[in-house]
């Protein structure tokens, strides 16, 4: 939702860095040292300022949140990773507005350890070997993405993701639990849109409604059995011959996400993280085994369990995707081709047209209208919307029929595709009626709000915290001095 933020300074005030945990969160460079506790009688955590050079013999400790530094190097860290990130200097966060972030993360991981709250460790490394097999291939070499974020080795960036990732989790999951509990009554939601003087209510972008056809090459299925015979060979291989599975998977696998470090993911029963088939094949292996070619939407597989650790399952797999021909490729863009005409022409509407010719299930049955994956409705703002999409719904009028767009994505290599604008809601002041949704995501947003903002100072005033005098100078909005009020 994008919103005119001069706007929401109602809401926004004195919250500015709750507003972007995630951002930070995601960003490399957080220091995660424990400090071990060696002083006995630590439950009873003072509350008193204490300096920290009677505590601490390290040169450029900020300052201490429970077991958790904050270094002078996180700080200036961070900046640096907003530069990277493209930030504008006039968007830049001030040095004590950033420490004041820091502060707050610490708090919430202090507190995410003391609640028990469990990070799952393989699901996060597993993570990392998607985020770095993936930012490789954007910048086009393991080698290059070192390079780029100053790393030594590959080892040294992905131990910092890691920390970075664990960081990011563990504060997630401690707002999802100070949060949890908390809805708004419709009440509460016109209430607080009264609450919002007029010149001050939000703005909300300009909208769009979208609608696409899909339609996708069929593979013959000549092309899929030496799919699955090529699987059969490296099965055979690995189980009679003891070839190397991560070997094959580096070699050979299309699934460009995980080929490089083998194939590997990390599967758990309770948390599904695949798509069915994969699950059930993976979850009735025994440790060491090889599966027998399967497929799912996304090509055909197999599987080697290399390790169940209750729960979780270790795997490796090779993906192999049947090869699409020309005569195929050419016989789906004619079928779209012949399916546009007919819209054009009025003989069919473009929804009747989705419903008869389109391969896209998740949108034939529904008139062909995309649904916005971060807000789960049909409506995508223009200024957030996906850099291909607006290229190619930019110069398109309402309920005109686009030309034909070759894509891709990760289940099939090549398909054909128009759009349509369904829809299109321009710029406007918040309405109650007509934006109630919006209204109440703020309003629900308000109140999760001062509940953190709640905790964080009770929080604050029962954690040990230490803050060095070089940064007491800084007007914090928490209270981080433990100043009597």
């Amino acid at each position: 939702m994008q919103l005119k933020t001069n706007n929401l300074n109602y809401l926004t005030k004195g919250k500015f860095f709750l507003n972007v945990v995630v951002m930070f969160s995601v960003s490399i460079g957080f220091a995660q040292e424990i400090i071990e506790e060696k002083e006995e009688g630590k439950a009873a955590e003072t509350q008193e300022i204490i300096d920290t050079s009677k505590r601490f013999k390290i040169d450029g400790v900020a300052a201490v949140v429970g077991d958790y530094v904050v270094l002078e190097s996180d700080i200036q860290r961070q900046f640096d990773q907003l530069q990277q990130a493209g930030v504008s200097a006039s968007d830049m966060p001030t040095k004590c507005e950033m420490f004041g972030k820091l502060l707050e993360d610490k708090l919430y991981m202090h507190h995410s350890v003391q609640d028990s709250i469990v990070v799952n460790d393989a699901e996060i490394r597993s993570r990392i070997d998607q985020q770095i097999n993936a930012f490789a291939q954007q910048i086009g070499s393991m080698e290059a993405l070192v390079a780029y974020y100053k790393k030594n080795t590959e080892q040294e960036l992905r131990d910092e993701l890691y920390e970075v990732n664990k960081s990011g989790q563990m504060i997630k999951m401690m707002q999802d639990k100070i949060t949890a509990d908390i809805e708004v009554t419709p009440e509460e939601v016109r209430q607080f849109f009264k609450s919002i003087p007029e010149d001050e209510r939000p703005i909300f972008g300009t909208e769009l409604r979208v609608a696409q056809i899909v339609v996708i090459p069929e593979t013959t299925e000549t092309e899929k059995e030496k799919v699955i015979d090529r699987l059969n060979e490296f099965r055979r291989d690995v189980i009679d011959n003891g070839a190397s599975f991560t070997t094959k998977a580096v070699l050979y696998s299309d699934d460009t996400a995980s080929k490089k470090n083998g194939g590997r993911y990390t599967l758990n029963r309770n948390r599904p993280q695949m798509v069915k088939e994969f699950r059930d094949v993976a979850f009735s292996l025994e440790e060491g085994e090889v599966s027998e070619p399967f497929e799912t939407e996304f090509g055909y597989h197999i599987i080697y369990l290399d390790k169940i650790r209750g729960q979780e399952y270790d795997v490796q797999h090779i993906l192999l995707r049947p090869k699409v021909n020309d005569a195929e490729i050419k016989a789906a863009r004619e079928k779209l081709e012949n399916a546009r005409q007919r819209i054009i022409d009025g003989d069919i509407t473009f929804a009747e047209a989705a419903l008869e010719v389109s391969d896209q299930v998740e949108t034939k049955y529904d008139g062909g209208q995309l649904r916005n994956p971060e807000t789960q409705d049909y409506s995508f703002e223009l200024t957030k919307m996906d850099t291909e999409l607006y290229t190619q719904l930019q110069d398109l009028k309402d309920g005109d029929v686009s030309v034909i767009y070759q894509d891709e994505d990760r289940e099939n290599p090549i398909m054909f595709k128009i759009l349509t604008v369904t829809e299109r809601k321009e710029e406007h002041k918040a309405e109650f009626a007509k934006d109630y949704l919006k209204i109440k995501d703020l309003a629900l947003r308000e109140k999760q709000l001062k509940a953190i903002g709640k905790w964080q100072d009770a929080k604050i005033m029962e954690t040990f915290i230490s803050i060095a005098n070089e940064q007491k100078s800084c007007e914090f909005n928490g209270n981080w001095l433990k100043k009597e009020k």
